[in-house]
């Protein structure tokens, strides 16, 4: 063979080598391309983060809607172990159950619990007392009772109409909401209610108002009602 044949075939064969080289690197590509994409450290830690309590399901077209809120009128109570004076199990006009906790204000623990692995409610309670005047657990407790039967029997006296956006900020699948309620005749919400019966402490996360009355107002106003409810010595304020 001479000279030229053997060169004409080594370069033959290195043409051979890199076409198949080629080969090899675009079926990679196309595998990368085609598998399922590795989380980033976001989603990871998205994922080890507490889960997030999911929405109610998407809401009936013409839903009423005020200051960002949306509106479920001829709303009734649902029996249920965990009702208590400030959250309770609701019924909507659409059928769909959901529990709700009120704006602003916090009702004492109406009982004394034990939970598995010997934890109980007994620091909070003590923490409700502290700042309802400096009252015992004791007293504490049965304000709580007092505040879970006015509740109770209102809401299941008559329909009413709830407030929501739907946010859970424990993510315990209990959502924020405004109550509003007749009493004597006239419309109120219902943490107004319990401020002037001396049942709660105003402590818990609030909002604007649906009708554009901002936090800052709203809260001011309970705090006026709440000195009027001291000066009445009304519930917790008469112990």
């Amino acid at each position: 063979m001479s000279i030229k044949a053997k060169s004409g075939g080594s370069w033959f064969t290195v043409l051979l080598v890199v076409a198949a080289i080629a080969v090899w690197a675009y079926d990679q590509k196309k595998a990368l391309d085609h598998s399922p994409a590795k989380p980033s450290a976001s989603r990871t830690e998205k994922a080890d983060s507490p889960p997030k309590a999911k929405p109610a399901p998407p809401a009936a077209k013409g839903l009423e809607k005020i200051g960002g809120y949306e509106v479920y009128r001829n709303c009734t109570l649902v029996e249920a172990r965990n009702n208590d004076g400030d959250s309770f199990m609701l019924k909507l006009p659409d059928g769909r159950q959901s529990e709700f906790r009120l704006y602003f204000v916090d009702t004492p623990e109406s009982a004394f619990k034990s939970y598995k692995g010997g934890e109980t409610n007994r620091q909070r309670i003590d923490e409700q007392a502290a700042e309802m005047g400096g009252i015992t657990a004791q007293q504490a407790v049965q304000i709580g009772q007092d505040a879970k039967h006015f509740t109770l029997d209102l809401l299941a006296s008559r329909p009413f109409d709830i407030y929501t956006r739907w946010d859970s900020p424990f993510h315990d699948n209990r959502f924020h909401a405004f109550v509003e309620v007749k009493q004597n005749g006239k419309s109120r919400w219902l943490d107004e209610l319990l401020v002037e019966k001396g049942f709660v402490r105003i402590h818990t996360k609030g909002a604007d108002l649906p009708d554009g009355i901002t936090y800052a107002k709203q809260k001011a106003h309970l705090l006026d009602l709440e000195r009027a409810a001291k000066k009445a010595e009304a519930g917790v304020w008469g112990k």
